[in-house]
């Protein structure tokens, strides 16, 4: 997101806030994510392709939406209006293609109207035939499932990211040779994912609150929040959507914080600290261990400001609109264990794949006629979770081990921690042997977490081991 990106925000999330019509708020806030998706994603060397993946994330929230809702619902006129300002706008972007490259709003010019009205109505016609479909529901819900499954597959791992992008070539008459993974950039599809997906795990378990077709499109597509997150839950997105908002004064003094907070996050300390902090060329360049330590602790706290710094923007900007986004992030390196560590990084995240992954993956191992000891079902679950936690970043031997990494670190401090539940007394012991206590804790797991941003900041095991060996004075 750029500077301009988020003043363009700022000026649509205001405009929300002030609209005196709730009803009128809300298809506003609807319109804005929709184009926000066009207008963020970046240019691809792959001819139009810029125009057709925030198009695909239209028809994936379409489906998304299509499939969760109830057999007996009924489609009402909303439903209809919803459908037809999303795929008005679709076809309103593509013939901006006739008014000159000053007006695109997509990076590169858009396709033919023709060949974007095809698209949309072929679309529209699959989602209205699905909501048609009574009976077949549950198969419907887990095709789209295991669907979204397969492109996070696809676009985190380079090499079939390479072999699409190769293939759309072909299809627009480019150089199939010169495809690369880069041409393939999907921007926002982790976050929408995972809102599709958290609406389809709800509505398997019958808890997935009844949403109309814009409301499910703006809970997707959510401006604020769909580059980078917060991870928000149906129900309580859907919850601040009907709530009444807050007086505009205290929604403009807690938004305005927030986003002068995540300004100054990202774009003073994050993008200061990223000059100097770890990366290929600067691990390339140092070989003392000293210095090597302090690259290492510059680029633990850049990633720690761009990521916070992008929630904070994102609640600002929620908070102008009305919506109050879960917060992401507590102050984590300042936790004194490796679990209270991940219940404040990134919260959301830890939070979804806890709900649909480790508990799922626990109770069904607890349930078993044989059930598995309490630690295996917690080593397992804590290295199935991690690992995919780090493969959600990208598909790389680094990422798998960075997710390893904090998978031993959890079953140890669990372990730890129930070792010294019944032989520690911590109420009887004196003041200054607790702080004592907390801040050498603290002290250990913040190094732990810094060493494993090693594994996460380089692109190979090579590579992060030289940096490791360099840290602790062995050179190789």
């Amino acid at each position: 997101m750029t500077l301009t990106t988020l003043a363009l925000f700022t000026a649509a999330a205001l405009l929300a806030g002030l609209w005196p019509a709730a009803r009128g708020r809300r298809w506003f806030i609807l319109a804005v994510s929709v184009l926000a998706v066009y207008a963020l994603q970046p240019a691809s060397a792959v001819r139009e392709l810029d125009y057709w993946l925030p198009t695909a994330s239209l028809a994936l929230c379409a489906l998304g939406w299509a499939v969760t809702r109830p057999a007996s619902a009924a489609l009402t006129r909303e439903d209809g209006l919803a459908g037809l300002l999303a795929g008005g706008l679709a076809l309103g972007v593509s013939a901006l293609r006739y008014v000159g490259p000053s007006f695109y709003l997509t990076p590169t010019q858009p396709p033919a109207l023709e060949l974007a009205a095809v698209a949309v109505l072929a679309a529209a016609a699959l989602g209205f035939g699905l909501t048609r479909a009574a009976g077949i529901n549950k198969a419907m819900l887990w095709g789209l499932l295991v669907l979204i499954l397969g492109l996070f597959i696809v676009l985190k791992t380079d090499i079939l990211t390479q072999g699409v992008a190769a293939l759309l070539r072909s299809l627009t008459g480019q150089a199939p040779n010169l495809a690369r993974a880069a041409d393939l950039r999907w921007l926002g599809f982790s976050y929408m994912a995972f809102r599709i997906l958290a609406t389809i795990r709800e509505r398997q378990n019958g808890r997935l609150p009844a949403f109309s077709l814009g409301e499910y499109f703006t809970y997707v597509l959510f401006f604020p929040a769909f580059l980078s997150g917060p991870i928000d839950r149906p129900e309580r997105f859907l919850k601040d959507a009907h709530a009444a908002p807050a007086p505009f004064a205290d929604s403009l003094m807690e938004g305005g914080r927030r986003l002068a907070l995540g300004l100054f996050k990202k774009f003073v300390l994050a993008d200061t600290l990223a000059l100097a902090a770890l990366n290929e060329t600067n691990a390339l360049q140092v070989n003392g261990a000293g210095w090597m330590w302090l690259i290492l602790y510059l680029y633990a706290f850049r990633i720690y400001f761009d990521f916070s710094g992008y929630t904070d923007l994102a609640i600002g900007l929620g908070r102008l609109m009305g919506f109050k986004l879960p917060e992401n992030f507590n102050n984590p390196y300042l936790k004194p264990s490796l679990t209270l560590f991940w219940n404040s990084w990134h919260i959301t995240l830890a939070q979804w794949i806890r709900s649909y992954v480790f508990n799922p993956f626990s109770r069904a191992m607890r349930s078993r006629e044989k059930p598995m000891a309490a630690w295996l079902v917690i080593l397992l679950g804590q290295i199935m979770v991690m690992g995919l936690i780090g493969l959600w970043h990208g598909i790389t031997w680094n990422f798998l081990i960075w997710g390893l990494w904090h998978a031993l670190g959890l079953f140890i401090n669990s372990r730890w921690t129930e070792f010294w539940r019944e032989r520690w007394d911590e109420s009887s012991q004196p003041a200054w042997l607790q702080k004592g206590l907390t801040a050498l804790s603290t002290f250990a797991t913040f190094n732990y977490v810094a060493l494993g941003w090693v594994w996460f900041a380089l692109p190979e095991p090579g590579q992060s081991l030289r940096v490791l060996a360099c840290l602790f004075g062995v050179n190789v």
